[in-house]
């Protein structure tokens, strides 16, 4: 439980720092997105919608753009989406390794780690 909250903590203060970061990369995937809808003619919701699918390379496909310049920023959408998730786990597994470095340094986990480790 206390890697957890320590964790949680810790995450929470990288995304506080990252924050000018992250919400510029989302800002421009939401508008290249709502450029990508106006381009097809979707309403503003199902722009938002596509955007997201295609952002985290789900693409379910039930909404695809047709035109040549709507397809440029996809990929345009796609990269950038790429981007933001993986600054969202590097930070995630920046913070559980110093997390898990600074609650494994007591003598207590050390000791229940080696006997984990013997034992198989």
């Amino acid at each position: 439980m206390e890697f957890t909250i320590i964790f949680t903590k810790a995450f929470a203060f990288m995304l506080v720092v990252a924050w000018p970061l992250l919400s510029s990369l989302i800002l421009s995937i939401v508008l290249l997105g709502q450029v990508v809808g106006r381009l097809e003619g979707w309403k503003p919701f199902n722009s938002l919608y596509w955007t997201f699918i295609t952002a985290t390379t789900v693409g379910y496909g039930d909404i695809r753009p047709g035109r040549r310049v709507s397809r440029v920023l996809t990929i345009l959408i796609v990269f950038i989406g790429l981007i933001f998730t993986g600054i969202l786990v590097s930070m995630a597994v920046e913070t559980t390794s110093r997390v898990f470095a600074e609650v494994a340094d007591t003598e207590e986990v050390r000791t229940k780690f080696e006997k984990l480790i013997k034992s198989h």
